[in-house]
C-alpha cells in the first residue's frame, strides 16, 4: 500500500469516526449538545483535524443524514421484500419507516428537520436520498392507482409517513392509536 492510499485510508477512517461519534452524542443528547469542541474531545483530535473533513455542524448533520438515509431504503426494501401481497408490503413499508424513525430520531432529525445543506427534489439530490425515495417509490409506485402519478403519490404517502412519525413523538398524538393510525392510511390511500 502506498504512502498516499494509506493516508486515504486514514483520512475516511476519521471521518467515518466524527460521523458515528456525532451520531451517538446526537442520539443521547440532542443535536445540540454536538458541537465541534465536544467532538473534538471525544475523537481525540483538534478542532482544525475536523475542520479539515467537515466546514462545520451543518455538514456533519448532512453526512449523518446521507448515512441515515441509505440505512432506511436498506430497513424499507428488507421489510417490502419479506411481505406478501400488495397491502401487506405497504404496511411493511409504513411500520418500517415508522420504526426506523422512533429507533434513530436523531437521524431523521438530520434527515427531515435539520439543515444539513442537502439538495431534496433536485438534480443535485444526492444519491441516497435519491435512493431512500426510490425505496419507497418501489411499493408505492404499483398501488398509485390509474392517471395518479407515482412519484406524486409516494410523496403524499411519505408525507403522511413523516407527519405520523413527527406529531407521534412530539406527543401531539396519543400512543395507543399508532396501529390503528397505521392501517387507516394504508386502507384509505391503497385502492383495494
Amino acid at each position: 500500500m502506498s504512502v498516499q492510499e494509506r493516508k486515504q485510508r486514514e483520512r475516511a477512517e476519521r471521518e467515518r469516526l466524527i460521523v458515528a461519534t456525532a451520531r451517538e452524542l446526537a442520539e443521547q443528547q440532542g443535536w445540540d449538545a454536538v458541537t465541534t469542541r465536544r467532538l473534538a474531545e471525544r475523537i481525540e483530535y483538534s478542532q482544525p483535524v475536523l475542520y479539515s473533513h467537515f466546514r462545520g455542524k451543518r455538514e456533519i448533520i448532512g453526512a449523518v443524514a446521507l448515512q441515515g438515509a441509505a440505512e432506511m431504503a436498506v430497513a424499507l426494501r428488507a421489510a417490502t421484500a419479506a411481505a406478501d401481497g400488495t397491502r401487506p408490503r405497504v404496511t411493511a413499508l409504513a411500520r418500517a419507516y415508522l420504526d426506523f424513525a422512533v429507533r434513530n430520531p436523531a437521524v431523521y432529525d438530520a434527515m427531515f428537520r435539520l439543515d444539513g445543506g442537502l439538495a431534496f427534489a433536485r438534480e443535485d439530490t444526492p444519491e441516497p436520498l435519491k435512493d431512500a425515495f426510490a425505496a419507497l417509490l418501489e411499493t408505492l409506485g404499483e398501488v398509485a392507482g390509474d392517471g395518479v402519478h407515482p412519484g406524486l403519490f409516494t410523496e403524499v404517502f411519505w408525507a403522511a409517513l413523516h407527519g405520523l412519525a413527527t406529531l407521534t413523538r412530539e406527543g401531539r398524538l396519543p400512543p395507543q392509536y399508532a396501529e390503528q393510525r397505521l392501517e387507516l392510511l394504508v386502507d384509505r390511500l391503497i385502492a383495494a
